[in-house]
């Protein structure tokens, strides 16, 4: 009906957010290089909860990659979340919302929150209440390092974010040197051990990436590493042992 009532101005794409690419949604002559103002295309979508995180966080993947609907420059997005999780995304150093959408949306744009809506305004009524945040993507990264690997770093290191950040750091390392490598990155990225992760500016993240980096070079097999996979091991070994026992 939308796509009836503007003809040649409203194109409808039933497609699943998650998985479309935005290959080619735009006239070409849209796009202009990363460097110049931002396009005259921009996103805007009220997002369902339930997919705003993993939506958020592939495209500022594309962002990264310079690809999908940032492929066209710089593209804009304003975009409805839940205000906790808007509150996460703009959170600043030291702030107790400081969180991993916190460093990875900011390494990548601009962010700031325009206004939040009462959840009475909708219909139905959801529960909580309803924050627009505002992206444009910078022209340089603060954090000049694959996209994966700044998520495996920020995520390791919120993964205890009520212990000082060397609990977390530890686990980027397999148990059996796991001491001495969490001692040699912090150092080398000159971070105090004993700041928890919400304490930790962009700058020492940054420098933690960059160190990890340095360390993943040095032992390829380094950045395949899971701690979870160890520690499931690790517990289905002792599984055995006590049965065997028995």
């Amino acid at each position: 009906m939308l796509s009836e009532a503007a003809p040649g101005k409203v194109r409808i794409v039933n497609e699943d957010i998650l998985t479309y690419t935005f290959s080619e949604p735009f006239p070409k002559h849209l796009s202009k290089n990363w460097e110049d103002d931002p396009p005259d295309i921009h996103i805007i979508g009220n997002l369902p909860f339930s997919v705003s995180t993993p939506l958020i966080i592939k495209w500022l993947e594309n962002i990264s990659n310079r690809d999908g609907p940032f492929s066209y420059g710089r593209t804009q997005m304003t975009l409805t979340f839940q205000k906790e999780v808007a509150e996460r995304l703009t959170a600043s150093t030291a702030s107790r919302q400081r969180s991993r959408l916190s460093i990875m949306s900011q390494h990548l744009c601009s962010v700031h929150k325009c206004f939040t809506i009462p959840g009475g305004a909708f219909v139905p009524k959801p529960e909580v209440d309803v924050t627009v945040v505002h992206f444009t993507p910078l022209v340089e990264p603060k954090i000049k390092q694959p996209f994966k690997l700044v998520e495996k770093v920020v995520q390791n290191i919120f993964q205890f974010r009520r212990k000082f950040c060397h609990h977390s750091v530890q686990i980027l390392f397999p148990e059996a040197d796991r001491l001495e490598k969490t001692k040699q990155m912090l150092m080398e990225a000159d971070v105090d051990p004993t700041l928890y992760p919400s304490q930790l500016s962009m700058f020492q993240f940054k420098n933690l990436c960059n160190t990890y980096r340095k360390m993943c070079d040095e032992d390829p097999d380094l950045f395949a590493y899971n701690y979870r996979d160890e520690l499931k091991k690790k517990r289905t070994d002792n599984f055995k042992r006590t049965r065997k026992d028995y």
